[in-house]
């Protein structure tokens, strides 16, 4: 496990109590400077992705589409983690709806080598892709 796998929820925790008047927290804006609430909720979801916790990382990524991310490159990635958490859970069609929304969005959006080769999703955004 990465040993700074805590700092993204940590700064997201801290970046949310950032408007409080006083704590701890109230400094830590600065370090996402530049980066808007949606794409910090997209950092944190995968990163609880890569933890194994699906229900946490659903909520951000979503909320992350939900706010509005600017990059079409950050929603096809938001749509893809989804996807694969879909897929994991045994939830086909939801999988294939969010491979479908990643490349409404992109339809040049690709996996990458070693996720297209997985036996589960690989499979699933295949038969999206073709179709498109």
């Amino acid at each position: 496990m990465n040993a700074y796998r805590w700092l993204a929820p940590l700064l997201f925790i801290g970046t949310t109590l950032a408007g409080c008047a006083s704590g701890p927290f109230k400094n830590m804006s600065g370090i996402f400077q530049g980066q808007t609430k949606s794409e910090r909720r997209l950092i944190a979801g995968i990163d609880f992705y890569e933890d194994g916790d699906y229900a946490t990382a659903i909520q951000l990524l979503q909320s992350s589409l939900d706010e509005g991310l600017r990059k079409t490159s950050d929603q096809t990635k938001a749509h893809k983690y989804l996807a694969f958490i879909h897929c994991a859970s045994g939830r086909e069609r939801q999988c294939r709806d969010e491979f479908s929304k990643a490349l409404d969005i992109d339809s040049a959006f690709e996996l990458d080598p070693a996720e297209a080769g997985h036996p589960i999703w690989g499979l699933a955004f295949r038969s999206v892709k073709t179709r498109k």
